[in-house]
């Protein structure tokens, strides 16, 4: 059995948690977030938490648990709407909020995984993103700087992983997964299923184990979505 395989997601966290840890966590709305390890976050009753994601989840599904039971002090993140308790939260003061533009947020991660502690773009430029932060000029047009992220822990949402960790998303579930999963000091998986070791294709593996330390076999998954939107039948 691998040694990266741990029986539940409590159990892949263990000594791991505490209070006051960014957290550079996976998913883009409700899909392919890291349910079950932010089920255990909550569980563990740590607090003071930073969270570097696209979004918060929705009410009570994803980060947005964690935000019922008052957990995260603060959002990195890009898009923060179909979710009232953020928005209730942030409005009275209770949750310090870091907008970032999708594609910096991405390229910040990243950044992070490559060991790079900044970089210069363009988005933002003029506008209340680029408060407070340095301005350069490159060839007559004006850049800021932009630090890149180095998570203290990783959380991840896969669809298949081999006992080494090697690790391959499903379609657009893989978003802001792989990013988060380089910038974390460590990263913990979990998976939809787990495929014995040499039986996936080295050219479709989207995140190499070097970068996975623990992972756990998530299913069985309900799918769920935010808004479910059918057409009225017509009379016959």
């Amino acid at each position: 059995m691998s040694k990266k395989l741990y029986p539940d997601a409590k159990a892949a966290l263990d000594g791991l948690l505490k209070d006051g840890l960014l957290i550079a966590c996976g998913g883009f709305g409700l899909c392919g977030i890291p349910e079950r390890l932010l089920d255990a976050v909550r569980e563990s009753g740590v607090t003071g938490l930073t969270f570097a994601s696209n979004n918060a989840g929705i009410d009570n599904e994803g980060i947005g648990k964690l935000l019922r039971t008052r957990q995260v002090k603060k959002m990195i993140s890009s898009y923060v709407g179909e979710n009232k308790e953020f928005e209730r939260q942030y409005l009275s003061g209770e949750l310090e909020v870091e907008f970032c533009p999708q594609g910096t947020l991405a390229e910040r991660m990243r950044a992070g995984g490559a060991g790079i502690p900044g970089f210069y773009t363009k988005t933002g430029v003029g506008t209340l993103v680029a408060e407070g932060k340095e301005v350069k000029n490159f060839d007559g047009q004006d850049y800021i700087l932009e630090r890149g992220l180095f998570a203290d822990l990783a959380l991840v949402k896969a669809w298949k992983a081999d006992e080494t960790g090697n690790v391959v998303f499903r379609k657009t579930a893989r978003n802001f997964n792989v990013p988060a999963a380089t910038c974390g000091k460590v990263c913990v998986v979990e998976v939809e299923e787990i495929v014995p070791a040499g039986s996936l294709d080295p050219d479709s593996i989207h995140l190499p184990g070097v970068y996975v330390q623990r992972m756990i076999l998530g299913a069985p998954y309900e799918k769920k979505i935010e808004f479910r939107t059918v057409r009225e039948r017509e009379a016959a």
